[in-house]
Protein backbone atom coordinates (compact mmCIF):
# COMPACT_ATOMS: atom_id res chain seq x y z
CA UNK A 1 0.00 0.00 0.00
CA UNK A 2 1.23 3.45 -0.83
CA UNK A 3 2.33 5.34 2.28
CA UNK A 4 -0.14 8.14 2.74
CA UNK A 5 1.84 9.85 5.46
CA UNK A 6 3.55 12.63 3.62
CA UNK A 7 6.73 12.89 5.66
CA UNK A 8 7.59 9.32 4.75
CA UNK A 9 8.76 10.37 1.32
CA UNK A 10 11.00 13.44 1.06
CA UNK A 11 10.72 13.53 -2.75
CA UNK A 12 7.00 13.87 -2.45
CA UNK A 13 7.22 16.92 -0.25
CA UNK A 14 10.26 18.77 -1.40
CA UNK A 15 12.98 17.70 0.95
CA UNK A 16 13.08 18.78 4.53
CA UNK A 17 10.65 21.71 4.35
CA UNK A 18 8.10 20.08 6.68
CA UNK A 19 10.84 19.26 9.17
CA UNK A 20 12.04 22.87 9.07
CA UNK A 21 8.51 24.20 9.60
CA UNK A 22 7.98 21.88 12.55
CA UNK A 23 11.31 22.94 14.03
CA UNK A 24 10.41 26.61 13.51
CA UNK A 25 7.11 26.10 15.32
CA UNK A 26 8.90 24.60 18.30
CA UNK A 27 11.43 27.46 18.37
CA UNK A 28 8.51 29.91 18.41
CA UNK A 29 7.12 28.15 21.47
CA UNK A 30 10.53 28.43 23.17
CA UNK A 31 10.61 32.18 22.44
CA UNK A 32 7.11 32.61 23.88
CA UNK A 33 8.32 30.77 26.95
CA UNK A 34 11.11 33.34 27.34
CA UNK A 35 8.64 36.17 26.71
CA UNK A 36 6.36 34.94 29.46
CA UNK A 37 9.27 34.67 31.86
CA UNK A 38 10.49 38.21 31.13
CA UNK A 39 7.02 39.74 31.51
CA UNK A 40 6.08 37.82 34.63
CA UNK A 41 6.41 38.72 38.28
CA UNK A 42 7.45 36.47 41.14
CA UNK A 43 3.98 36.21 42.65
CA UNK A 44 1.55 33.33 42.87
CA UNK A 45 -1.28 35.33 41.30
CA UNK A 46 0.84 36.52 38.38
CA UNK A 47 2.27 33.05 37.70
CA UNK A 48 -1.16 31.42 37.62
CA UNK A 49 -3.40 34.25 36.33
CA UNK A 50 -1.07 36.58 34.39
CA UNK A 51 -2.07 39.51 36.56
CA UNK A 52 -5.77 39.11 35.63
CA UNK A 53 -5.08 41.19 32.51
CA UNK A 54 -5.87 38.96 29.50
CA UNK A 55 -7.73 40.77 26.71
CA UNK A 56 -10.20 39.55 24.10
CA UNK A 57 -7.73 37.96 21.65
CA UNK A 58 -5.73 36.08 24.26
CA UNK A 59 -8.74 35.04 26.35
CA UNK A 60 -10.74 33.82 23.34
CA UNK A 61 -7.96 31.77 21.83
CA UNK A 62 -6.65 30.30 25.08
CA UNK A 63 -10.18 29.20 26.04
CA UNK A 64 -10.66 27.70 22.54
CA UNK A 65 -7.28 25.98 22.51
CA UNK A 66 -7.86 24.52 25.97
CA UNK A 67 -11.20 23.15 24.82
CA UNK A 68 -9.88 21.66 21.55
CA UNK A 69 -7.72 18.76 22.62
CA UNK A 70 -6.29 15.90 20.55
CA UNK A 71 -9.69 14.26 20.87
CA UNK A 72 -11.20 17.12 18.86
CA UNK A 73 -8.96 16.49 15.84
CA UNK A 74 -8.43 12.74 16.17
CA UNK A 75 -10.96 10.95 18.38
CA UNK A 76 -14.07 12.96 17.43
CA UNK A 77 -13.36 12.86 13.65
CA UNK A 78 -12.86 9.13 14.12
CA UNK A 79 -16.31 8.95 15.69
CA UNK A 80 -17.79 10.90 12.75
CA UNK A 81 -15.98 8.58 10.32
CA UNK A 82 -17.51 5.52 11.99
CA UNK A 83 -21.01 6.82 12.65
CA UNK A 84 -21.57 9.50 10.03
CA UNK A 85 -24.01 12.38 10.42
CA UNK A 86 -25.34 11.09 13.76
CA UNK A 87 -22.59 13.11 15.45
CA UNK A 88 -23.51 16.40 13.74
CA UNK A 89 -25.55 17.67 16.76
CA UNK A 90 -22.23 17.73 18.64
CA UNK A 91 -21.83 21.25 17.23
CA UNK A 92 -24.46 22.36 19.76
CA UNK A 93 -22.05 21.25 22.48
CA UNK A 94 -19.83 24.19 21.54
CA UNK A 95 -22.68 26.70 21.44
CA UNK A 96 -23.88 25.58 24.87
CA UNK A 97 -20.28 25.90 26.07
CA UNK A 98 -20.28 29.51 24.88
CA UNK A 99 -23.47 30.17 26.84
CA UNK A 100 -21.80 28.60 29.86
CA UNK A 101 -18.95 31.11 29.57
CA UNK A 102 -21.48 33.96 29.33
CA UNK A 103 -23.57 33.01 32.36
CA UNK A 104 -21.19 30.99 34.58
CA UNK A 105 -17.80 32.37 33.59
CA UNK A 106 -18.69 36.04 34.04
CA UNK A 107 -19.96 35.47 37.58
CA UNK A 108 -16.88 33.42 38.45
CA UNK A 109 -14.78 36.29 37.15
CA UNK A 110 -16.54 38.87 39.34
CA UNK A 111 -16.14 36.78 42.47
CA UNK A 112 -12.54 35.86 41.64
CA UNK A 113 -11.45 39.46 41.11
CA UNK A 114 -13.31 40.79 44.15
CA UNK A 115 -12.07 38.12 46.57
CA UNK A 116 -8.70 37.19 45.07
CA UNK A 117 -9.52 33.62 44.04
CA UNK A 118 -7.03 31.62 41.99
CA UNK A 119 -8.51 28.11 41.86
CA UNK A 120 -12.02 26.57 41.81
CA UNK A 121 -11.58 25.39 45.42
CA UNK A 122 -10.94 28.99 46.51
CA UNK A 123 -14.45 29.96 45.42
CA UNK A 124 -16.32 26.80 46.44
CA UNK A 125 -14.50 26.48 49.78
CA UNK A 126 -15.00 30.15 50.64
CA UNK A 127 -18.73 30.04 49.94
CA UNK A 128 -19.67 26.79 51.69
CA UNK A 129 -16.91 26.85 54.30
CA UNK A 130 -14.96 23.93 55.72
CA UNK A 131 -12.08 21.75 54.67
CA UNK A 132 -13.99 18.74 53.35
CA UNK A 133 -15.57 20.52 50.39
CA UNK A 134 -12.25 22.12 49.46
CA UNK A 135 -10.49 18.73 49.48
CA UNK A 136 -13.26 17.22 47.34
CA UNK A 137 -12.98 20.01 44.78
CA UNK A 138 -9.20 19.52 44.67
CA UNK A 139 -9.64 15.76 44.23
CA UNK A 140 -12.16 16.35 41.43
CA UNK A 141 -9.68 18.61 39.66
CA UNK A 142 -6.88 16.05 39.95
CA UNK A 143 -9.15 13.26 38.63
CA UNK A 144 -9.88 15.45 35.62
CA UNK A 145 -6.39 16.73 34.87
CA UNK A 146 -4.34 13.53 34.94
CA UNK A 147 -6.39 11.54 32.34
CA UNK A 148 -6.46 14.62 30.11
CA UNK A 149 -2.68 15.13 30.24
CA UNK A 150 -2.08 11.43 29.59
CA UNK A 151 -4.43 11.60 26.61
CA UNK A 152 -2.49 14.49 25.04
CA UNK A 153 0.86 12.80 25.57
CA UNK A 154 -0.45 9.62 23.93
CA UNK A 155 -1.59 11.67 20.97
CA UNK A 156 1.85 13.30 20.71
CA UNK A 157 3.50 9.91 20.47
CA UNK A 158 0.98 8.76 17.91
CA UNK A 159 1.52 11.85 15.73
CA UNK A 160 5.30 11.43 15.77
CA UNK A 161 4.81 7.81 14.74
CA UNK A 162 2.65 8.89 11.78
CA UNK A 163 4.77 11.89 10.78
CA UNK A 164 8.05 9.97 10.71
CA UNK A 165 7.09 6.33 10.06
CA UNK A 166 10.46 5.31 8.63
CA UNK A 167 12.72 7.17 11.05
CA UNK A 168 15.22 4.88 12.79
CA UNK A 169 15.04 4.49 16.57
CA UNK A 170 17.10 6.87 18.68
CA UNK A 171 19.58 5.42 21.15
CA UNK A 172 20.14 7.32 24.39
CA UNK A 173 21.85 6.03 27.52
CA UNK A 174 21.76 2.51 26.14
CA UNK A 175 18.00 2.54 25.50
CA UNK A 176 16.29 2.63 22.14
CA UNK A 177 13.46 5.10 21.59
CA UNK A 178 11.13 4.56 18.65
CA UNK A 179 9.18 7.47 17.18
CA UNK A 180 6.25 6.96 19.54
CA UNK A 181 8.61 7.24 22.51
CA UNK A 182 10.42 10.20 20.96
CA UNK A 183 7.14 12.04 20.30
CA UNK A 184 5.97 11.42 23.85
CA UNK A 185 9.19 12.81 25.37
CA UNK A 186 9.58 15.78 23.02
CA UNK A 187 5.98 16.96 23.44
CA UNK A 188 6.11 16.42 27.20
CA UNK A 189 9.44 18.17 27.79
CA UNK A 190 8.66 21.12 25.53
CA UNK A 191 5.23 21.64 27.07
CA UNK A 192 6.65 21.26 30.56
CA UNK A 193 9.39 23.78 29.82
CA UNK A 194 7.23 26.71 28.76
CA UNK A 195 4.62 26.08 31.48
CA UNK A 196 7.39 25.74 34.06
CA UNK A 197 9.20 28.92 33.14
CA UNK A 198 6.60 31.35 31.90
CA UNK A 199 3.43 30.42 33.79
CA UNK A 200 0.06 31.64 32.53
CA UNK A 201 1.59 34.22 30.16
CA UNK A 202 3.57 31.57 28.28
CA UNK A 203 0.62 29.19 28.27
CA UNK A 204 -1.81 31.85 27.04
CA UNK A 205 0.39 33.18 24.24
CA UNK A 206 1.32 29.71 23.01
CA UNK A 207 -2.40 28.97 23.05
CA UNK A 208 -2.93 32.02 20.81
CA UNK A 209 -0.57 30.57 18.20
CA UNK A 210 -1.97 27.09 18.62
CA UNK A 211 -5.56 28.36 18.51
CA UNK A 212 -4.96 30.18 15.23
CA UNK A 213 -3.38 27.03 13.80
CA UNK A 214 -6.37 24.97 14.91
CA UNK A 215 -8.98 27.28 13.40
CA UNK A 216 -7.08 27.77 10.15
CA UNK A 217 -6.20 24.10 9.81
CA UNK A 218 -9.78 22.92 10.29
CA UNK A 219 -11.28 25.34 7.75
CA UNK A 220 -8.57 24.79 5.11
CA UNK A 221 -8.89 21.02 5.45
CA UNK A 222 -12.67 21.31 5.01
CA UNK A 223 -12.27 23.55 1.95
CA UNK A 224 -9.77 21.16 0.36
CA UNK A 225 -12.15 18.24 0.91
CA UNK A 226 -15.06 20.00 -0.83
CA UNK A 227 -12.87 21.04 -3.77
CA UNK A 228 -11.51 17.51 -4.03
CA UNK A 229 -15.06 16.25 -4.60
CA UNK A 230 -15.58 18.83 -7.39
CA UNK A 231 -17.29 21.45 -5.29
CA UNK A 232 -20.38 21.64 -3.10
CA UNK A 233 -22.62 19.74 -5.49
CA UNK A 234 -20.12 16.94 -6.01
CA UNK A 235 -19.50 16.66 -2.27
CA UNK A 236 -23.18 16.30 -1.36
CA UNK A 237 -23.75 13.88 -4.24
CA UNK A 238 -20.92 11.74 -2.88
CA UNK A 239 -22.30 11.90 0.66
CA UNK A 240 -25.76 10.87 -0.57
CA UNK A 241 -24.31 7.53 -1.67
CA UNK A 242 -23.44 6.58 1.91
CA UNK A 243 -25.51 3.81 3.53
CA UNK A 244 -28.55 4.90 5.51
CA UNK A 245 -26.88 4.07 8.83
CA UNK A 246 -24.28 6.77 8.18
CA UNK A 247 -26.90 9.45 7.44
CA UNK A 248 -29.27 8.92 10.37
CA UNK A 249 -29.27 8.56 14.14
CA UNK A 250 -28.15 6.58 16.08
CA UNK A 251 -25.35 6.02 13.55
CA UNK A 252 -23.59 2.89 12.36
CA UNK A 253 -22.60 1.69 15.83
CA UNK A 254 -25.97 2.55 17.32
CA UNK A 255 -24.53 4.60 20.14
CA UNK A 256 -25.59 8.16 19.35
CA UNK A 257 -29.27 8.19 20.10
CA UNK A 258 -30.99 11.58 20.67
CA UNK A 259 -30.84 11.34 24.47
CA UNK A 260 -27.14 10.48 24.40
CA UNK A 261 -26.42 13.49 22.18
CA UNK A 262 -28.63 15.71 24.36
CA UNK A 263 -26.64 14.83 27.48
CA UNK A 264 -23.34 15.43 25.66
CA UNK A 265 -24.54 18.75 24.25
CA UNK A 266 -25.73 20.06 27.61
CA UNK A 267 -24.18 18.56 30.73
CA UNK A 268 -20.89 17.51 29.11
CA UNK A 269 -20.64 20.92 27.42
CA UNK A 270 -21.13 22.82 30.68
CA UNK A 271 -18.78 20.41 32.43
CA UNK A 272 -16.05 21.21 29.90
CA UNK A 273 -16.54 24.92 30.60
CA UNK A 274 -15.90 24.54 34.32
CA UNK A 275 -12.83 22.34 34.11
CA UNK A 276 -10.06 23.76 36.35
CA UNK A 277 -8.03 25.26 33.48
CA UNK A 278 -11.06 27.11 32.06
CA UNK A 279 -12.19 28.25 35.51
CA UNK A 280 -8.80 29.92 35.99
CA UNK A 281 -9.07 31.57 32.58
CA UNK A 282 -12.28 33.21 33.71
CA UNK A 283 -10.40 34.63 36.68
CA UNK A 284 -7.57 35.81 34.40
CA UNK A 285 -9.75 37.77 31.95
CA UNK A 286 -9.39 41.54 31.97
CA UNK A 287 -13.10 42.25 32.49
CA UNK A 288 -16.63 40.90 32.36
CA UNK A 289 -17.01 42.54 28.96
CA UNK A 290 -14.01 40.57 27.69
CA UNK A 291 -15.56 37.28 28.79
CA UNK A 292 -18.93 38.11 27.25
CA UNK A 293 -17.23 38.83 23.95
CA UNK A 294 -15.27 35.59 24.31
CA UNK A 295 -18.48 33.66 24.83
CA UNK A 296 -19.95 34.96 21.58
CA UNK A 297 -16.78 34.07 19.66
CA UNK A 298 -16.76 30.62 21.27
CA UNK A 299 -20.46 29.97 20.59
CA UNK A 300 -20.28 30.77 16.87
CA UNK A 301 -16.70 30.36 15.65
CA UNK A 302 -16.01 26.90 17.05
CA UNK A 303 -19.25 25.30 15.78
CA UNK A 304 -18.51 26.80 12.36
CA UNK A 305 -15.04 25.27 12.37
CA UNK A 306 -16.43 21.94 13.56
CA UNK A 307 -19.14 21.74 10.89
CA UNK A 308 -17.14 23.14 7.97
CA UNK A 309 -13.89 21.56 9.04
CA UNK A 310 -14.02 18.35 11.06
CA UNK A 311 -17.44 17.17 9.84
CA UNK A 312 -16.73 17.82 6.15
CA UNK A 313 -13.34 16.09 6.28
CA UNK A 314 -14.46 13.09 8.35
CA UNK A 315 -17.60 12.48 6.25
CA UNK A 316 -15.49 12.87 3.12
CA UNK A 317 -13.10 10.26 4.51
CA UNK A 318 -16.02 7.88 5.02
CA UNK A 319 -16.93 8.31 1.35
CA UNK A 320 -13.36 7.96 0.08
CA UNK A 321 -12.29 5.20 2.50
CA UNK A 322 -15.52 3.36 3.40
CA UNK A 323 -15.42 1.14 6.49
CA UNK A 324 -16.77 -2.39 6.34
CA UNK A 325 -18.53 -4.76 8.70
CA UNK A 326 -16.38 -7.79 9.44
CA UNK A 327 -16.55 -10.69 11.81
CA UNK A 328 -13.81 -10.27 14.44
CA UNK A 329 -11.73 -13.29 15.23
CA UNK A 330 -9.12 -13.20 17.98
CA UNK A 331 -9.82 -9.54 18.65
CA UNK A 332 -13.28 -10.36 20.00
CA UNK A 333 -11.74 -12.36 22.81
CA UNK A 334 -9.26 -9.60 23.69
CA UNK A 335 -11.51 -6.58 23.17
CA UNK A 336 -12.77 -4.40 25.97
CA UNK A 337 -16.56 -4.42 25.46
CA UNK A 338 -16.67 -0.83 26.72
CA UNK A 339 -14.11 0.64 24.35
CA UNK A 340 -14.64 4.19 22.99
CA UNK A 341 -16.24 2.96 19.78
CA UNK A 342 -19.04 1.47 21.78
CA UNK A 343 -19.65 -1.34 19.30
CA UNK A 344 -19.77 -3.97 22.03
CA UNK A 345 -21.15 -1.82 24.82
CA UNK A 346 -24.86 -2.09 24.08
CA UNK A 347 -24.58 -5.76 23.20
CA UNK A 348 -22.84 -6.55 26.48
CA UNK A 349 -25.47 -4.67 28.44
CA UNK A 350 -28.20 -6.56 26.64
CA UNK A 351 -26.57 -9.91 27.38
CA UNK A 352 -26.66 -9.11 31.06
CA UNK A 353 -30.20 -7.77 30.97
CA UNK A 354 -31.56 -10.41 28.62
CA UNK A 355 -33.24 -8.13 26.11
CA UNK A 356 -32.61 -9.07 22.49
CA UNK A 357 -34.85 -6.28 21.20
CA UNK A 358 -32.50 -3.65 22.65
CA UNK A 359 -29.55 -5.36 20.96
CA UNK A 360 -31.25 -5.24 17.57
CA UNK A 361 -32.24 -1.62 18.12
CA UNK A 362 -28.73 -0.63 19.22
CA UNK A 363 -26.93 -2.19 16.29
CA UNK A 364 -29.47 -2.13 13.52
CA UNK A 365 -31.72 -4.93 12.38
CA UNK A 366 -29.31 -5.82 9.59
CA UNK A 367 -26.54 -6.74 12.04
CA UNK A 368 -26.13 -10.38 12.95
CA UNK A 369 -25.79 -11.67 16.51
CA UNK A 370 -24.52 -14.71 18.26
CA UNK A 371 -27.69 -15.33 20.30
CA UNK A 372 -25.99 -17.88 22.52
CA UNK A 373 -23.38 -15.43 23.78
CA UNK A 374 -25.51 -12.32 23.19
CA UNK A 375 -22.75 -10.33 21.50
CA UNK A 376 -22.57 -8.93 17.98
CA UNK A 377 -20.63 -11.12 15.56
CA UNK A 378 -19.78 -8.22 13.27
CA UNK A 379 -17.70 -5.14 13.90
CA UNK A 380 -17.08 -1.96 11.92
CA UNK A 381 -13.52 -1.89 10.55
CA UNK A 382 -11.96 1.12 8.81
CA UNK A 383 -10.64 1.06 5.26
CA UNK A 384 -7.19 -0.51 4.92
CA UNK A 385 -5.74 2.92 4.07
CA UNK A 386 -6.39 3.95 7.66
CA UNK A 387 -5.19 0.77 9.35
CA UNK A 388 -6.19 -2.73 10.45
CA UNK A 389 -7.62 -1.90 13.88
CA UNK A 390 -11.20 -0.63 14.48
CA UNK A 391 -9.71 2.33 16.36
CA UNK A 392 -7.69 3.37 13.28
CA UNK A 393 -10.73 5.34 12.14
CA UNK A 394 -9.22 8.09 14.32
CA UNK A 395 -6.69 8.65 11.54
CA UNK A 396 -9.44 9.83 9.18
CA UNK A 397 -8.59 13.55 9.28
CA UNK A 398 -4.87 12.99 8.81
CA UNK A 399 -5.21 10.57 5.93
CA UNK A 400 -7.91 12.60 4.17
CA UNK A 401 -5.94 15.83 4.53
CA UNK A 402 -2.81 14.28 3.11
CA UNK A 403 -4.83 13.03 0.15
CA UNK A 404 -6.85 16.14 -0.68
CA UNK A 405 -4.62 19.13 0.08
CA UNK A 406 -1.73 18.29 -2.33
CA UNK A 407 -4.34 17.35 -4.96
CA UNK A 408 -6.11 20.71 -4.61
CA UNK A 409 -3.25 23.13 -3.94
CA UNK A 410 -0.35 21.41 -5.71
CA UNK A 411 2.64 19.66 -4.22
CA UNK A 412 4.58 22.79 -3.16
CA UNK A 413 1.87 24.86 -1.47
CA UNK A 414 0.10 21.66 -0.50
CA UNK A 415 3.15 20.50 1.44
CA UNK A 416 3.17 23.70 3.45
CA UNK A 417 -0.57 23.54 4.14
CA UNK A 418 -0.50 19.87 5.13
CA UNK A 419 2.38 20.59 7.48
CA UNK A 420 0.43 23.44 9.06
CA UNK A 421 -2.62 21.22 9.51
CA UNK A 422 -0.60 18.41 11.06
CA UNK A 423 1.15 20.90 13.33
CA UNK A 424 -2.37 22.07 14.27
CA UNK A 425 -3.14 18.53 15.42
CA UNK A 426 0.05 18.61 17.49
CA UNK A 427 -0.98 22.06 18.78
CA UNK A 428 -4.31 20.62 19.93
CA UNK A 429 -2.43 18.20 22.17
CA UNK A 430 0.02 20.75 23.50
CA UNK A 431 -2.52 23.51 24.14
CA UNK A 432 -4.64 21.22 26.29
CA UNK A 433 -1.69 19.57 28.04
CA UNK A 434 -0.14 22.93 29.00
CA UNK A 435 -3.35 24.38 30.45
CA UNK A 436 -4.02 21.27 32.50
CA UNK A 437 -0.47 20.99 33.83
CA UNK A 438 -0.68 24.65 34.77
CA UNK A 439 -4.07 24.13 36.46
CA UNK A 440 -2.84 21.08 38.38
CA UNK A 441 0.12 23.09 39.64
CA UNK A 442 -2.19 25.88 40.83
CA UNK A 443 -4.60 23.50 42.55
CA UNK A 444 -1.95 21.56 44.48
CA UNK A 445 0.03 24.70 45.37
CA UNK A 446 -2.85 26.93 46.38
CA UNK A 447 -5.20 24.38 47.94
CA UNK A 448 -2.81 21.85 49.44
CA UNK A 449 0.71 23.27 49.94
CA UNK A 450 -0.35 26.82 50.80
CA UNK A 451 -3.26 25.81 53.02
CA UNK A 452 -2.16 22.62 54.76
CA UNK A 453 1.59 22.06 54.30
CA UNK A 454 3.24 25.49 54.53
CA UNK A 455 0.68 28.25 55.21
CA UNK A 456 3.39 30.87 55.75
CA UNK A 457 5.30 30.13 52.55
CA UNK A 458 6.77 33.04 50.63
CA UNK A 459 5.67 33.86 47.09
CA UNK A 460 8.94 32.42 45.80
CA UNK A 461 8.43 29.15 47.72
CA UNK A 462 4.89 28.82 46.34
CA UNK A 463 5.93 29.30 42.73
CA UNK A 464 8.81 26.88 43.07
CA UNK A 465 6.55 24.26 44.64
CA UNK A 466 4.17 24.77 41.72
CA UNK A 467 7.01 24.20 39.28
CA UNK A 468 7.97 21.00 41.12
CA UNK A 469 4.38 19.78 40.70
CA UNK A 470 4.60 20.35 36.94
CA UNK A 471 7.83 18.33 36.72
CA UNK A 472 6.50 15.42 38.80
CA UNK A 473 3.13 15.35 36.99
CA UNK A 474 4.83 15.32 33.58
CA UNK A 475 7.18 12.49 34.53
CA UNK A 476 4.28 10.49 36.02
CA UNK A 477 2.13 10.98 32.92
CA UNK A 478 4.97 9.96 30.59
CA UNK A 479 5.72 6.91 32.72
CA UNK A 480 2.06 5.80 32.58
CA UNK A 481 1.92 6.32 28.81
CA UNK A 482 5.13 4.36 28.25
CA UNK A 483 3.99 1.57 30.55
CA UNK A 484 0.62 1.22 28.86
CA UNK A 485 2.28 1.26 25.43
CA UNK A 486 4.69 -1.53 26.36
CA UNK A 487 2.17 -3.73 28.15
CA UNK A 488 -0.82 -3.31 25.87
CA UNK A 489 -1.31 -4.63 22.40
CA UNK A 490 -3.80 -1.88 21.58
CA UNK A 491 -3.24 1.12 19.36
CA UNK A 492 -1.89 4.05 21.45
CA UNK A 493 -4.81 6.14 20.23
CA UNK A 494 -7.44 3.65 21.33
CA UNK A 495 -8.34 5.35 24.63
CA UNK A 496 -8.22 9.01 23.57
CA UNK A 497 -11.96 9.60 23.39
CA UNK A 498 -12.61 7.40 26.44
CA UNK A 499 -10.07 9.30 28.55
CA UNK A 500 -11.50 12.63 27.42
CA UNK A 501 -15.07 11.71 28.31
CA UNK A 502 -14.06 10.09 31.62
CA UNK A 503 -12.12 13.22 32.62
CA UNK A 504 -15.09 15.42 31.69
CA UNK A 505 -17.35 13.13 33.72
CA UNK A 506 -15.28 13.96 36.79
CA UNK A 507 -15.01 17.73 36.39
CA UNK A 508 -18.72 17.97 35.49
CA UNK A 509 -19.51 16.97 39.06
CA UNK A 510 -18.73 20.57 40.03
CA UNK A 511 -21.72 21.72 37.96
CA UNK A 512 -24.46 21.43 40.66
CA UNK A 513 -22.27 23.23 43.18
CA UNK A 514 -21.38 26.00 40.71
CA UNK A 515 -25.01 26.57 39.67
CA UNK A 516 -26.10 26.71 43.29
CA UNK A 517 -23.53 29.22 44.55
CA UNK A 518 -23.76 31.39 41.42
CA UNK A 519 -27.56 31.45 41.01
CA UNK A 520 -29.72 29.53 43.50
CA UNK A 521 -28.00 29.87 46.92
CA UNK A 522 -30.03 27.13 48.61
CA UNK A 523 -27.41 24.43 48.94
CA UNK A 524 -25.42 23.62 52.04
CA UNK A 525 -21.92 22.41 52.75
CA UNK A 526 -23.27 19.01 53.77
CA UNK A 527 -25.29 18.80 50.57
CA UNK A 528 -22.32 19.85 48.43
CA UNK A 529 -20.05 17.24 50.06
CA UNK A 530 -22.66 14.49 49.73
CA UNK A 531 -23.48 15.41 46.13
CA UNK A 532 -19.87 15.58 44.97
CA UNK A 533 -19.03 12.30 46.71
CA UNK A 534 -22.04 10.60 45.11
CA UNK A 535 -21.29 11.95 41.63
CA UNK A 536 -17.64 10.88 41.71
CA UNK A 537 -18.58 7.46 43.12
CA UNK A 538 -21.20 6.90 40.39
CA UNK A 539 -18.72 7.83 37.63
CA UNK A 540 -16.06 5.50 39.04
CA UNK A 541 -18.51 2.65 39.63
CA UNK A 542 -20.18 2.77 36.23
CA UNK A 543 -16.91 3.27 34.38
CA UNK A 544 -15.30 0.17 35.86
CA UNK A 545 -18.50 -1.85 36.46
CA UNK A 546 -20.91 -0.74 33.69
CA UNK A 547 -23.11 -3.76 34.31
CA UNK A 548 -24.61 -1.92 37.27
CA UNK A 549 -25.99 0.88 35.09
CA UNK A 550 -28.91 -1.37 34.04
CA UNK A 551 -28.80 0.09 30.55
CA UNK A 552 -28.87 3.76 31.59
CA UNK A 553 -25.44 4.50 30.10
CA UNK A 554 -26.62 3.21 26.72
CA UNK A 555 -29.16 6.06 26.72
CA UNK A 556 -27.38 8.87 28.60
CA UNK A 557 -23.71 9.68 28.74
CA UNK A 558 -21.93 8.63 31.95
CA UNK A 559 -21.24 12.27 32.74
CA UNK A 560 -24.97 13.08 32.78
CA UNK A 561 -25.77 10.07 34.99
CA UNK A 562 -23.16 11.20 37.54
CA UNK A 563 -24.36 14.82 37.53
CA UNK A 564 -28.03 13.82 37.91
CA UNK A 565 -27.21 11.57 40.87
CA UNK A 566 -25.04 14.35 42.31
CA UNK A 567 -27.78 16.98 41.95
CA UNK A 568 -30.43 14.72 43.51
CA UNK A 569 -28.33 13.92 46.59
CA UNK A 570 -27.18 17.55 46.84
CA UNK A 571 -30.79 18.79 46.88
CA UNK A 572 -32.07 16.22 49.39
CA UNK A 573 -29.20 16.51 51.87
CA UNK A 574 -29.28 20.33 51.70
CA UNK A 575 -32.83 20.26 53.09
CA UNK A 576 -31.64 18.66 56.33
CA UNK A 577 -28.23 20.26 56.96
CA UNK A 578 -26.99 23.64 58.19
CA UNK A 579 -27.51 26.50 55.76
CA UNK A 580 -24.87 28.89 54.44
CA UNK A 581 -24.96 32.06 56.60
CA UNK A 582 -27.34 34.64 55.03
CA UNK A 583 -24.75 37.41 55.28
CA UNK A 584 -22.30 35.37 53.16
CA UNK A 585 -24.99 34.73 50.55
CA UNK A 586 -25.83 38.44 50.41
CA UNK A 587 -22.14 39.37 50.12
CA UNK A 588 -21.73 37.04 47.12
CA UNK A 589 -24.95 38.26 45.50
CA UNK A 590 -23.87 41.88 45.87
CA UNK A 591 -20.57 41.18 44.09
CA UNK A 592 -22.33 39.39 41.24
CA UNK A 593 -24.89 42.20 40.83
CA UNK A 594 -22.18 44.81 40.30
Amino acid sequence: MTDLFFLADSKMVGGYLPHIMLGGYMLLLVWLCYYGYRKGKSTEEDYYLAGRSQGLLVSSLTIMATMFSSAALLGIPGTVYRDGLAFLPFAMNLTVGGLGIYFLGTRMHKLGRARGYVTPADLVGDYYGGTSIRILVVGTGVLYVLPYVIMQIKAGGYLAERLFPHAPPLTLLGKEFDMFDTGVWVLSLLTMAYVLIGGMRSVAWTDVIQGLLLLTGMLVAGLATVIYFQGKGGYFNAVSTLPREALTMPGATGKWNPWMMFSICTIVALGAVIQPGQWMRFYAARSVKTLRQCSMVFAFVLPTCFIFGIMLVAIGARVEFPPTWKAPTEELEKANPWEPNGEYAAGEQVRLEGNLFQAIHAFGADKSFDEKNWVPVQKLYPHEALGPSPSDGDKAVIVMTQLTVPEVFGSGLGTIIVTIILVAVLAASMSTADSNLHALSAVLTRDVFDRFVHPNASEREKTWFGRAVIIVATILAVALVEFSNETSGFNPLKLITQLMLLALSFCSQLLPVAIDLLFINRGTRGGAVAGLTTGIAVVLLLNFYPDYSFGVTSVLHLCAVGVLANALVFTVVSRFTSKVPPERIEEFRKIMRN
